[in-house]
């Protein structure tokens, strides 16, 4: 059974700082790359932040640079989004995202966490 479950959420004010995490089972977590979306109210899905599956390759939003960081280990089956310097407009449910591209043209599959609410308010 594949589970990705996300943990951390919550109100926090502008300024503030939260750590979410995301943690998988049911599959080989080392194998895959890890992503942080985000989705507001009336807003399309928007990728925040990705890693590789080694850990060594992250890519951010333009929006998060600099204030979030994605860091993953590997022996806890565990993804993490650190944010600080929290700004009203990160406001969103945040999803975590595992994915695998296989070699070959085999094919490829995708995992989705049910999300966390975080709320950036004063």
């Amino acid at each position: 059974q594949v589970q990705l479950v996300e943990s951390g959420g919550g109100l926090v004010q502008p300024g503030g700082s939260l750590r979410l995490s995301c943690a998988a089972s049911g599959f080989t977590f080392s194998s895959y790359a890890m992503s942080w979306y985000r989705q507001a109210p009336g807003k399309e899905r928007e990728l925040v932040a990705r890693i590789k599956n080694t850990g060594g390759s992250t890519n951010y939003a333009d929006s998060v640079k600099g204030r979030f960081t994605i860091s993953r280990d590997n022996t806890k089956n565990t993804v993490y989004l650190q944010m600080n310097s929290l700004k009203p407009e990160d406001t969103a449910v945040y999803y975590c995202n595992a994915d695998r591209i296989l070699p070959y043209g085999i094919g490829s599959d995708e995992y989705w966490g049910q999300g966390t609410q975080v709320t950036v308010s004063s």
